[in-house]
């Protein structure tokens, strides 16, 4: 959310929106309360308290470049929980391409 005007929040509310009317229940970021003054890590700590009580994640286009993104991306990994690409209003399962050592 960092980087982008007014943090992304219409692009999260627009996605929420259409996964909630396709009967999904959305934990969307750009809802969690906090305060203003809050840096980054605070905002963080708040996004991954809400993430471990999910059973998935839906990462918006840009997800890739965003800091963020790659620790709930790792996390939800680490955790096994299913992991999707939000694409022109559709949901696709996200390919994680691992190397084992």
């Amino acid at each position: 959310m960092s980087g982008y005007p007014d943090f992304n929040r219409p692009a999260f509310h627009k996605a929420a929106a259409r996964l909630r009317a396709q009967g999904l229940v959305v934990v969307n970021p750009a809802e969690i309360p906090g305060d203003e003054d809050w840096e980054w890590d605070d905002w963080m700590r708040a996004a991954l308290h809400c993430l471990l009580g999910c059973h998935a994640v839906v990462f918006l286009p840009g997800w890739e470049c965003s800091r963020g993104a790659q620790l709930e991306r790792a996390i939800a990994e680490a955790l096994g929980m299913s992991m999707f690409e939000y694409r022109n209003g559709e949901i696709t399962p996200l390919v994680v391409q691992t190397v084992h050592k």
